[in-house]
Order: C-alpha cells, then sequence, then structure tokens
C-alpha cells in the first residue's frame, strides 16, 4: 500500500476538519464527513479526533488511511 503525503497551504487562519477531508478529496459532501469520521480513524497531531468542525492551523498534520495531510 502506497503512502503519500498531501500539503494544504492555508489562505486563512484555521480550516476545519470537515473541510480538509473535502479538500483532499476523502469524502466528496459534506454530508459525508459525519459518517466518515464516525466508521473510520483520524489522527489530528497524533492524537484521534471524530469532530468535523475541529479548527485546524498551520502546523497540524492529520493522518488516515496511512496518508498524511501537512497544514501550511
Amino acid at each position: 500500500m502506497n503512502k503519500k503525503t498531501h500539503t494544504i497551504t492555508l489562505k486563512t487562519e484555521f480550516i476545519t476538519l470537515g473541510q480538509v477531508l473535502k479538500l483532499s478529496r476523502v469524502v466528496s459532501t459534506g454530508g459525508e464527513v459525519k459518517a466518515y469520521l464516525a466508521s473510520n480513524k483520524v489522527l489530528v497531531n497524533q492524537s484521534e479526533e471524530n469532530r468535523r468542525g475541529r479548527k485546524l492551523y498551520k502546523g497540524d498534520v492529520v493522518e488516515l488511511e496511512g496518508d498524511k495531510i501537512l497544514l501550511k
């Protein structure tokens, strides 16, 4: 299985976890975010997270399905 690292450059102070999942094409709609978080392990800075509204800032790292998403 190929592990990938993606980078998202923030143009605002923060972004929500739900927005990150949509931008990364993990889910296609906001409505899918809640179900995805309920059935999949998502780590934010190595801590498990299931709140779609969790605010993420530059320097945060999201890990899911073996992939990493870096926010800068």
